[in-house]
């Protein structure tokens, strides 16, 4: 007899639960893919784990377990020590036994999404110290019982948190989510792909990208009690991030490379989850400001430079940065993105 176990995703992308399906994507988030399915043969005798003993571990991992695999199969599942990069964090296994007893249908996918943002959304949240970002880092996401593991009498939903790009796409994390910041931030050195005018996935940076991630800021430091003002947040981050543009890119003069530094501005939402870090970033604007360019290369001060005719283009002596003031600003799903003036 063989395990299973699904993987499923809201198709709602402003929900604020989004339940993710391990697996390839086609398509935008709207878009349900195929089901993934996960297979444990039942374990025996002892001696090292074999990869279906560690999948079946895995599969019915406590809370506070942290498992990683290789997208997109997820045929190497396993559980990792939370410090290690890893694509999920277990908060809770809800028993749904009551409501379905041994002889219900199990739920169509629509009602197992309705079932999974109500019962892993509380727990995820107390996970979390009570306070769940709706647009921060974390998505709240579930593993359901696959048909024959439904028909053998497992009620179990499995919940927890994991980290996606804009296309579904799924981002390693490291460390366990309950000792994070949940603010929505990046590594330094990220880019960020450019699909028409949309911002999706991390993406190399050698690769055509919106945005290239030059480091981070705390709105926190210079607004301690209630929730600033968009433009309030945007001039402070504009201030705190020309430092850490210049830190990154050596001071290098952007505008004549004809690119643009942008930085965050955070939610409501966010502020009153305790999100405080946002973005800052460099990108580059079309001929005629109605949107983003792509830029190839990244703009680190020890790297190739990015260039937005097509092709990296070697580094010069760095010289003092230029504040540009773009007519345009570009909006994401957790933050906006604004530029000095825009």
């Amino acid at each position: 007899m063989s395990q299973r176990g699904d993987w499923f995703r809201s198709n709602d992308s402003t929900a604020k639960t989004r339940l993710i399906m391990a697996g390839a994507f086609v398509g935008s988030l709207l878009l349900l893919a195929t089901s993934t399915v996960f297979s444990w043969p039942v374990a025996v005798g002892g001696g090292v784990p074999t990869a279906e003993q560690e999948r079946e571990a895995a599969f019915d991992s406590p809370a506070g377990s942290c498992l990683d695999w290789t997208p997109p199969d997820g045929g190497n599942m396993r559980r990792v020590d939370c410090t290690a990069p890893h694509l999920f964090e277990v908060t809770s296994n809800v028993d749904i036994s009551a409501d379905y007893p041994e002889s219900a249908p199990p739920p169509d996918v629509q009602r197992w999404r309705e079932i999974a943002e109500a019962k892993c959304t509380p727990g995820a949240t107390s996970y979390l110290g009570g306070k769940l970002d709706p647009y921060g880092r974390y998505k709240v996401n579930a593993l359901k019982p696959s048909d024959a593991q439904w028909q053998d009498g497992d009620r179990k939903l499995r919940c927890g948190l994991q980290r996606t790009g804009p296309s579904g796409g799924l981002i390693t994390s490291t460390g366990t989510a309950a000792n994070q910041d949940q603010s929505n931030i990046h590594e330094p050195g990220t880019c960020l792909t450019l699909d028409g005018q949309t911002i999706g996935d991390p993406i190399d940076c050698g690769t055509a990208h919106a945005f290239e991630i030059v480091g981070n800021v705390d709105l926190g430091q210079a607004f301690p009690s209630e929730y600033p003002a968009d433009q309030a947040q945007t001039e402070k981050a504009t201030e705190l991030c020309t430092q850490v543009t210049d830190a990154y890119t050596g001071k290098a003069d952007l505008a004549a490379k004809n690119l643009t530094p942008y930085s965050d501005t955070l939610k409501p939402e966010s502020w009153a989850a305790g999100s405080r870090k946002v973005d800052c970033k460099v990108g580059a604007k079309l001929p005629d400001g109605s949107g983003l360019a792509p830029i190839r290369g990244s703009v680190r001060a020890t790297g190739p430079a990015a260039s937005t005719s097509g092709t990296a283009s070697t580094s010069g002596t760095a010289s003092p940065s230029s504040t540009v003031s773009p007519s345009s600003t570009v909006s994401g799903s957790s933050t906006t993105t604004s530029a000095p003036g825009g």
